[in-house]
């Protein structure tokens, strides 16, 4: 039997697979290659212009890369509305040494130094697979998708992947493709040669110039 090494997720990921755990307490993990698969254009990423104002009045701090291993215990954690999680120890292990390998990437939401939200994924190439968030407050988790959204763009990412498509992600413009069109894309996006931009955002100006260019909806 194959070892599942962070590699072996690595070239998963190229060619259009992802990792899914049963339960929490499942020891093993399987793969995923969906007939349809979510996605979220960066160019149709719209939001609504009441988020857009309370962006403009955001009263979160985010963060990039500082907390990476809360974010994604953030997100296997259970919820009112889930009490089960698909990411179980060994998802934890495989992406926590993705981020240290520096393709795991996550977003912190914090509120009074205490973290509220935040989402996680791996970049390769352009290509952005966002795996989960989290909110224990109202907006957090949105303020994270605009966050990524808005270090995509400005890296240059052409590809965020959300695997599976809902109402939440539809609203910012997601939509589902088949996975012939999803590999096309994938493709592409994985030769380009950008970086993930994980810089400190200190002065708002990444949200900033992520509202200016955004298409509205009432």
């Amino acid at each position: 039997m194959t070892e599942t090494t962070p590699f072996l997720v690595l070239n998963a990921y190229a060619v259009g697979f992802f990792p899914m755990a049963e339960s929490r307490e499942a020891e093993d993990i399987f793969w995923v290659d969906p007939d349809f698969r979510g996605v979220i254009p960066l160019e149709n990423f719209h939001i609504s212009r009441s988020f857009k104002r309370f962006l403009k009045n955001n009263p979160f701090k985010v963060t990039c890369d500082t907390d990476f291993d809360s974010v994604i215990r953030g997100c296997a954690a259970p919820t009112k509305k889930r009490e089960d999680s698909w990411i179980n120890e060994k998802i934890i292990e495989l992406f926590t040494e993705l981020y240290h390998m520096g393709y795991g990437h996550s977003i912190e939401v914090w509120e009074d130094k205490k973290l509220v939200g935040g989402l996680y994924g791996v970049a390769i190439g352009g290509a952005f697979f966002a795996e989960s968030m989290f909110s224990r407050k109202s907006q957090a988790s949105k303020v994270a998708l605009a966050n990524l959204v808005a270090r995509l763009k400005y890296s240059g990412f052409t590809l965020l992947d959300t695997q599976f498509m809902t109402d939440h992600l539809e609203g910012f413009g997601g939509e589902e493709i088949s996975r012939e069109e999803f590999k096309r894309r994938l493709t592409k996006a994985l030769m380009l040669p950008v970086t993930f931009y994980d810089a400190p955002d200190q002065d708002g100006w990444l949200l900033e110039s992520l509202t200016q260019s955004l298409t509205q909806t009432s």
